[in-house]
């Protein structure tokens, strides 16, 4: 066993002086207890190691550390799923039987009119829904348009348009059908005189309208078309035919080919390909229908449940994918079928736990913005995901165990097919490794130049002009569009207070005629009082469409001509309408990035230096994290705002992203993000806690991870991906930018940076300074704390009667300077261990690891049959650490420690024990420790073990020698 020189530098030099020069006053015992006394204060101002905190050596006194311990429970879990798997399976299809007979009896429907209370525009449009009902409704329109050459106002036009504008003004939930012959009504004839629009107001919201009424109006408009005669074109739309259920096309069922066929390539099964599909199916099924169940409670947007069925499909799979090939890999290694079960889902399983949670806390995190419909679709998605993580911790054991040993890998398969594998993943790591610096600066020049164009990235909420080409909504747009410009698509209100005024109908007209002086005004339709007399509206249409940044313009010049109003007319105005309520939202949801941003990166930082103990790492895995999400910003941007290559995904309009893109992004990404990184780096983590060799750990844990994560974002790319060429207008930019996302963290960031960042760090990639190291809950995200608990359960031996057992035993200071190396202990009950040693941290460092309060160490330990750290807490309470050099009695509180029944006791510096009188007590104390029914072990520091010879007993003592050239350990 080798040791590092403890006194190569100047400050152990000089703590080795001064020890040396207090050896020499051993003859006069108050002068060298007093000089003693003075040593550890110096060595205490010196932090001679930061695992040691000098002010926590008075006796059993130190501050406790929590473990977050799942893996027992999911253990047992794993366990009771495989023996009751008939009961999980027929559980699991009720539950999915029962989620869609409640949704086909309850489901109102989906809901995509936006809402932002506290904002202008929408509390002007809830005050108009009790002061002017017959505006507050959702609308449509019917467009008559005629061929080139031809008018539409006809006599015979009027009388068949006007006849059809009453027959509907008629109809139940119907406030108004305005003729657009009427002398009533201004505007809704085109300037080219080939169009004519039938405005119809509805006296409820598009969710609530009648299936039947937008059913006749459909039937209306082809009565009308065919009364009209050849050539005329009838267009019926608007908002009321813009919530059609987004439906499955066959080209989303591609991406579950795709993952079928990577999972076969993986796994060399049908069985073990197929069962991570099935499980996904079934999960996202119940998260769906109990989606849509829910909509006659709560408002949902139509996105909630797509967005829900991608992530649902995805981490499904995923999921479903790391326990099985935990399950498989442990089964080649001999374990049978049930405590496999159980033990991938205590690694695995906890890792699915933690992947889970973190992509849940950052959907729930989308309701930061404030925006109901945005919490709404974050609680929805959030959902599909407990559901997902429910399914794989108890349904994918269940049929683990009922598939039984077929899915026990081929011995010479699996053999070729991992050979292979870990020699293309070994050449890689080793490619990305060998310049790291270089590395790192093309990767981040590359994903910096991939983000330009997201500084263009402009936000916007859907309207009828990204709807599907030849759906009636969008039908209805392009012809508005096309014959009385693109502001009559996104009108907007201003809502005046005329209570006031003796001349309600001048005050609105005087408005009116103000506000048609201001510039992207394009006319002002409609300028009335309600019936009351105490509210007017004044309809304003725009120069340009509703995503138009002119128009968002033209909101921010009418509100700031509110100050203007109330002083000219006295009066109160507001801006409002669905246009308006649309610009007000994209603000809001654009101002929500940063701090939302800031909460997933500080939640990332804090997760990951909780499961790691580390700085670096969760700095690393951060920037990478936000360098995804740029890049896909810029993707996404060039695509969609830009239009470079949309015509290839089928891109309807090419103009502003959805403004709820970003905010989804950053978090479903960070959830995947940081799903990845844990199952990469802690392979890599687990080789450098046990070997000690940063740069071997990145290769090795490279080889064995690999695999996983590539299989894992190759089937999240392609479900992403194949929502994109037939998706929904909401849907399709969502998905593509989540697979340019899931690609760029996985196979740019996790697969090529993380490597190359590892390999410049070295061991300083494992560091964590002892005070955040003490605050920070342990997160055991894979399960290897159970892992090594089952790993040393008969170790030593199934019978051992030894007090303390070390294999492998290393750690290091802050600095990454080996405190000790690869020490082997094999202490038995009632022995008596000295460590002896010129320097003063690396045996008080040992002294504190043996007694659990240093958990910072590399290789196996076991105290009183407890496995550290997983039990520190047991430890700590059963044994006894007594800094001798700092008490002014510490015979006293050894006496104290046997009364309190310590199974070991330690004493650091034992050689500051100098009055004759304290030193025969601890010579009879040690000389009686196994005189009683228990015996009691004591592990005890000094500068040199001939010190003690006075006190050592003549048997059962073992001395490890810890000096500059070698270490020694003799009994």
């Amino acid at each position: 066993m080798r040791r590092r020189s403890e006194n190569g530098s100047e400050s152990n030099t000089f703590r080795f002086r001064i020890r040396s020069f207090l050896s020499t006053f051993s003859g006069y015992p108050c002068a060298s207890y007093a000089l003693t006394r003075l040593h550890t204060r110096i060595v205490a101002i010196l932090h001679v190691s930061v695992h040691i905190s000098a002010g926590c050596q008075k006796h059993a006194r130190f501050q406790s550390r929590r473990f977050l311990h799942m893996s027992s429970f999911l253990y047992r879990l794993g366990r009771a799923m495989s023996r009751r798997r008939r009961t999980v399976f027929v559980t699991w299809l009720l539950i999915l039987v029962l989620a869609i007979t409640s949704m086909s009896a309850l489901a109102k429907g989906t809901n995509d009119e936006f809402a932002i209370p506290g904002s202008e525009s929408q509390s002007a449009l809830d005050h108009l829904k009790h002061v002017f009902p017959e505006v507050s409704g959702t609308s449509a329109q019917i467009v008559v348009v005629t061929p080139d050459g031809e008018s539409v106002d006809t006599p015979e036009n009027r009388e068949a348009i006007g006849r059809l504008s009453q027959r509907i003004g008629g109809y139940d939930q119907v406030a108004l059908a305005a003729d657009p012959f009427s002398d009533t009504v201004k505007d809704a004839v085109s300037e080219d005189g080939h169009a004519a629009i039938i405005a119809i107001q509805f006296e409820v919201a598009v969710n609530e309208l009648k299936p039947e009424i937008k059913a006749k109006l459909e039937s209306d408009g082809e009565q009308l078309r065919r009364s009209l005669g050849h050539g005329i074109a009838v267009h019926v739309g608007g908002s009321a035919f813009s919530n059609a259920i987004p439906s499955l096309s066959p080209t989303e069922g591609l991406g579950l080919i795709i993952a079928l066929i990577v999972l076969l390539l993986t796994f060399g099964s049908m069985i073990a390909a197929g069962m991570p599909l099935l499980t996904a199916i079934i999960g996202v099924g119940v998260a769906v229908a109990s989606i849509y169940a829910m909509t006659a409670w709560a408002t949902i947007s139509s996105t909630a449940p797509m967005l829900a069925v991608m992530l649902g499909l995805a981490v499904g799979i995923d999921y479903a994918l790391f326990l099985i090939s935990r399950h498989r890999d442990q089964m080649a290694q001999g374990l049978d079928v049930e405590e496999s079960i159980a033990r991938a889902v205590a690694t695995a399983g906890s890792a699915v736990i933690f992947a889970g949670l973190t992509v849940v806390i950052a959907l729930l995190g989308l309701s930061v913005a404030g925006i109901p419909f945005l919490t709404t679709m974050g609680l929805s998605a959030a959902f599909g995901v407990v559901v997902a993580v429910a399914v794989a911790e108890t349904l994918v054991p269940a049929l683990m165990a009922f598939a039984g040993d077929r899915l026990r890998p081929k011995a010479a398969d699996g053999d070729s097919r991992h050979r292979s594998r870990n020699r293309f993943a070994r050449f890689w790591v080793r490619v990305v490794t060998a310049k790291p610096l270089i590395t790192l600066m093309a990767i981040v020049a590359a994903l910096a130049a991939m983000a330009v164009p997201a500084t263009q990235l402009r936000l916007a909420l859907p309207d009828n002009g990204v709807e599907e080409s030849g759906t009636p909504a969008r039908s209805a747009y392009d012809a508005i569009a096309e014959h009385f410009g693109p502001g009559f698509n996104g009108p907007l209100i201003v809502t005046a207070d005329v209570i006031q005024s003796s001349n309600p109908i001048g005050l609105v007209n005087d408005l009116a005629d103000d506000i048609r002086d201001i510039p992207g005004v394009k006319s002002v339709p409609l300028a009335t009082p309600n019936p009351k007399g105490d509210t007017g509206i004044i309809q304003i249409v725009p120069e340009t469409g509703p995503s138009d940044p002119r128009t968002e313009q033209l909101v921010r010049t009418l509100r700031d001509k509110e100050a203007y109003f109330n002083d000219k007319y006295d009066t109160t105005t507001a801006v409002t309408g669905i246009t308006a309520v649309a610009i007000d939202v994209s603000s809001k949801l654009g101002n929500a990035l940063l701090p939302f941003g800031i909460l997933v990166a500080g939640l990332s930082l804090v997760l990951l230096a909780m499961v790691f103990r580390s700085i670096w790492v969760p700095v690393k895995a951060t920037v990478g994290y936000l360098l995804s999400v740029l890049a896909a910003f810029g993707a996404t941007s060039w695509v969609f705002q830009l239009g470079h290559g949309a015509d290839l995904i089928h891109v309807q309009r090419v103009g502003a992203i959805i403004s709820f893109l970003p905010i989804i992004l950053m978090g479903v990404l960070f959830g995947l993000a940081m799903d990845y990184e844990v199952f990469l780096v802690s392979r890599i983590r687990e080789h450098y806690a046990h070997h000690g060799d940063a740069k071997a750990a990145i290769t090795e844990g490279f080889a064995a991870a690999s695999k996983v994560v590539v299989a894992a974002a190759t089937i999240m790319f392609a479900v992403f991906a194949a929502f994109i060429p037939e998706g929904s207008a909401t849907i399709k930019p969502i998905a593509f930018s989540l697979a340019v996302g899931v690609f760029v963290d996985a196979f740019v960031i996790r697969l090529t940076l993380v490597p190359a960042v590892l390999a410049l760090l070295g061991k300083r990639a494992w560091h964590l300074p002892a005070a955040i190291d003490r605050s920070l809950p342990v997160f055991d995200a894979e399960g290897d704390g159970l892992s090594q608990e089952l790993r040393l359960k008969d170790w030593p031996s199934p019978d051992s009667h030894e007090s303390i057992s070390a294999a492998g035993l290393s750690a290091d200071d802050d600095r990454g300077v080996p405190l000790f190396e690869n020490l082997d202990l094999h202490v038995p009950d009632g022995g008596v261990l000295v460590i002896e040693g010129a320097g003063v941290s690396g045996k008080s460092a040992l002294l504190y690891t043996l007694s659990g309060r240093v958990t910072t160490f590399r290789g196996d330990l076991k105290v009183l049959g407890q496995t550290l750290p997983q039990h520190v807490r047991a430890v700590r309470s059963t044994v006894a650490l007594i800094g001798c050099a700092n008490l002014p009695g510490p015979l006293d509180a050894i006496e104290q420690a046997l009364a309190d029944h310590a199974g070991i006791i330690f004493l650091d510096d034992a050689d500051a024990v100098l009055y004759p009188n304290a030193r025969n007590r601890l010579r009879k104390l040690l000389a009686t420790r196994t005189a009683g029914s228990s015996p009691v072990t004591y592990v005890m520091t000094c500068q040199n073990a001939g010190q003690l010879a006075d006190i050592l007993p003549s048997d059962g003592v073992r001395i490890l020698s810890l000096d500059a050239e070698s270490s020694k350990y003799r009994a």
